[in-house]
């Protein structure tokens, strides 16, 4: 998650945070500026608190002795995204016997929709920070979301090639391919892991060091197909790792925690 990503993620969760911007835009440090969109009474606001509150009973919040949370198997979350992977197994073993010889694969994002970030989240009070982001996804193991490595193991052992295309930067790929293989995913390798290059975009990125998450996960989507992959379904927890098309079912992975466009 870089450039104009981790500046809207972080923008959005600051807001959040707070609870309230009052009037609009603030433009350095002057007044801001009313617009017709700011709420006209605190009960047209969510209480943070509250709001706090719900996210981690959807979760099942359970705390362990290190005061880390973690998402429980019984809860709603975890009932949800079962329904959800239960529906695209079903739609996978429908292509099996209709598609026979193409080469099928299935993409999935890895940030809340292969690997959980709850626990982190919870750290960090939902701001996201470039540098306790990093420092986090090289200490800790993140756990899979829960069934998404059963998931796409049972895909894989079905004949489906599995790629991981996620807006983590490049320079994350030994401790996202290390986190992937420790919580049971098949291989995240050099072929089947992308990572957002803003340094050096590949050239089959036309937007370059400009792509917005949509443009660069579709992009890839693009090349993954142009490699001669016919990509069956796609997974994500953010619409934008689900539009721009190149993929013929796209299934969302429930997250009420954070927005990115």
């Amino acid at each position: 998650m870089v450039g104009n990503t981790l500046r809207n993620r972080s923008q959005k969760l600051a807001i959040l945070a707070v609870g309230v911007v009052v009037g609009g835009a603030v433009a350095g440090g002057g007044f801001a500026v009313a617009d017709s969109s700011a709420p006209k009474s605190d009960r047209q606001i969510t209480n943070m608190t509250d709001e706090v509150s719900k996210i981690k009973a959807y979760y099942g919040d359970t705390v362990d002795a290190k005061g880390e949370h973690w998402a429980s198997p019984d809860s709603n979350y975890a009932a949800q995204v079962k329904s959800i992977e239960n529906k695209a197994q079903k739609y996978l073993e429908s292509k099996i016997r209709h598609d026979r010889g193409a080469k099928k694969a299935i993409v999935l994002d890895v940030d809340d929709t292969s690997l959980s970030t709850y626990n982190y989240e919870l750290e960090t009070t939902f701001v996201y920070n470039p540098a306790s982001n990093a420092q986090y996804i090289a200490t800790k193991t993140m756990p899979a979301v829960f069934g998404m490595n059963t998931l796409a193991t049972w895909a894989k052992q079905h004949g489906y090639t599995v790629f991981f295309v996620t807006g983590r930067p490049e320079t994350q790929r030994s401790a996202t391919a290390a986190n992937l293989a420790a919580v049971g995913f098949p291989a995240a390798d050099q072929e089947h892991l992308y990572l957002k290059n803003p340094v050096t975009p590949p050239p089959y990125l036309p937007c370059g060091k400009t792509c917005t998450t949509i443009e660069y996960k579709s992009g890839t989507r693009a090349h993954i197909e142009s490699l001669g992959y016919q990509i069956v379904a796609n997974f994500g927890d953010q619409y934008s790792d689900l539009s721009g098309g190149h993929a013929e079912k796209t299934f969302k992975i429930p997250n009420p925690m954070y927005y990115l466009p």
